[in-house]
């Protein structure tokens, strides 16, 4: 056994001091000059209680000014050794209330401290077990899916498919296992609510002009809804037998229909096709640019109107204008660049120009019953009214989620119906400028709506197609015709008393549908191309269709 054997190494312990030493050292002398005190006080001789009371002071002047001067631990125990000397020389045992106060201040700060620990590790471990209980899928494309709903990072640098995972299930087990569900309900809410709002109708402030314009229709419509309603009423007492006789003639009358008269209406396809008031002239209009007006029922060109530089797609007559008027608005063109033009009889050149809706085309014009306003349809979404006589326009309404290409008044001339590319068709009062129908129904672009002469019929003509009947007072379609093989390119309501519908389509045929039971009365045959508009004389005796064949072609009964 060697010598180093004999030696035995003693560790000693070191002391751990928690909270502040400044504080802890101005304590104990604090309390150990309290002891002196007390001492004094209960019979202690006055020589030890000056020596203590001198030590205290010292001691209290080495803690106050000099605490830089503790070392080490070795020094700190030395103290420690002749303050209790010091105590156990003149100094009573300290009370139950000091040592609480004592052990109270040196291990409050420490508890503390272990209860923060144990409350986190506590809640890692819960966070932890949540995590191995979340399923979450293994495949690596469906994860990163998860992570961009979360707005989380779907990689970091150099993470695998299996740390990837890992942290999915760590921000599932903070968020909750159905995080994903619910941020996938938020934002399909959001979509929703995002579609809403596109779909929603929307106002804005109009002019001083458009107040007046309204004021004026409402002035002008009421008078004649009246009338309307009083003729119905009468048509009621009407024996039942006289109108059966009425309907078999007309019936009669319509199957005989035969082609009066084809003219060659120009170089390109005629476009469109517009009866005067009195059923006297029939204007016509081409892909040529060119408008022509002609004579009924023989068909002569009577005046050509030149001025669009690309191809026309809609015409229109004013009512209560005479054929003798010069330098008076009379007629009404819109062009594919987006102008639209006004004439007047006997002149070639155009009264005025509209240029509002360059570039978008325009496809249809209307004017309304009164004469004092155009309608016209543009591939801009919406479709704008002109007051003639204000020579301003007073509204330009959107509403549409496509171009709108086909627009109709009602007989009244307080409502005006639009068809367009987006499958659906909208009801406008002109008098306070709302939606008041939503025509949803067709699964093609509307190309063809018109109001019956009852007020409460519409009829629309789609890429479908079909042709629909919708009743404006129940606010729904009561009926669908499936009318042709190819889509319905124009409908016309018989302007008189709506007894018979035409419809055209790009099937090259014109038919005829009985307005009670929708059922075909006649197929107009003799295009040889496309047929693209349809119009019905206000005297109900001639039918004008125009083709691609660059045709237009007159039907009348057999006399």
């Amino acid at each position: 056994m060697s010598d180093d054997d004999d030696i035995q190494y003693i560790k000693r312990q070191r002391t751990l001091h928690y909270g502040s030493l400044e504080e802890s050292e101005r304590k104990r002398q604090n309390a150990a000059a309290s002891g002196a005190a007390t001492a004094t006080t209960t019979g202690t001789p006055a020589s030890s209680g000056a020596g203590t009371t001198t030590t205290t002071t010292t001691a209290a002047g080495t803690g106050g000014g000099q605490l830089e001067d503790i070392d080490s631990d070795e020094d700190y125990e030395e103290s420690t050794k002749k303050t209790n000397n010091s105590k156990q020389a003149g100094a009573p045992p300290p009370t139950a209330a000091t040592l609480a106060n004592k052990i109270d201040d040196d291990y409050f700060d420490l508890e503390m401290e272990m209860e923060r620990d144990k409350v986190a590790l506590l809640e890692e471990f819960e966070r932890k077990k949540r995590a191995r209980q979340i399923n979450v899928s293994t495949d690596d494309t469906e994860i990163k899916s998860n992570l961009r709903q979360l707005n989380e990072p779907i990689c970091y640098f150099g993470e695998g498919p299996a740390e990837r995972r890992r942290r999915l299930k760590e921000l599932l087990a903070g968020l909750g296992e159905h995080a994903i569900n619910r941020k996938h309900y938020e934002e399909e809410e959001r979509k929703q609510q995002q579609r809403d709002q596109d779909q929603a109708t929307w106002y804005h402030e109009g002019p001083d002009t458009l107040r007046i314009a309204r004021l004026w229709l409402a002035d002008y419509s009421l008078p004649r809804a009246k009338d309307r309603l009083v003729r119905a009423r009468e048509a009621l007492e009407v024996p039942s037998a006289t109108r059966a006789g009425r309907m078999v003639e007309m019936q009669k009358k319509l199957q005989s229909l035969a082609p009066l008269c084809s003219q060659v209406g120009d170089t390109r396809p005629v476009s469109s096709a517009a009866f005067s008031a009195d059923s006297g002239l029939l204007l016509t209009s081409s892909w040529s640019g060119l408008c022509k007006l002609w004579s009924v029922p023989d068909c002569e060109l009577k005046q050509t109107l030149r001025g669009h530089a690309s191809y026309v797609g809609g015409v229109a007559l004013r009512p209560g204008v005479k054929a003798d008027e010069e330098n008076v608005v009379a007629m009404a063109s819109g062009g594919h660049d987006g102008a639209v033009k006004l004439w007047g009889f006997n002149n070639e050149e155009s009264i005025a120009d509209i240029t509002g809706h360059m570039p978008h085309r325009v496809s249809k014009v209307a004017f309304h019953p009164s004469g004092r306003f155009l309608a016209t349809a543009c591939y801009d979404s919406s479709w704008r009214l002109w007051d003639l006589e204000q020579k301003t326009e007073v509204l330009h309404q959107e509403g549409h989620a496509k171009p709108v290409h086909c627009l109709s008044y009602h007989s009244d001339g307080s409502v005006l119906v639009t068809g367009g590319l987006d499958a659906f068709g909208r009801v406008w009062d002109l008098r306070t400028g709302r939606c008041i129908m939503f025509l949803e129904g067709h699964l093609g672009a509307v190309f063809g709506v018109d109001f019956s002469p009852n007020g409460y019929h519409i009829a629309t003509g789609s890429q479908d197609n079909t042709c629909k009947i919708w009743d404006l007072r129940r606010r729904q379609p009561v009926y669908t015709i499936p009318a042709h093989t190819n889509l319905i390119s124009d409908v016309k309501y018989q302007q008189e008393c709506g007894s018979f519908l035409v419809t055209c389509s790009y099937d090259s045929t014109t038919k005829i549908w009985s307005n009670k039971t929708w059922q075909p009365l006649k197929t107009l045959q003799g295009h040889d191309n496309k047929v693209i508009s349809v119009d019905i004389a206000p005297n109900s005796q001639y039918i004008a269709t125009t083709s691609f064949d660059r045709t237009f072609k007159l039907w009348s009964p057999d006399s």
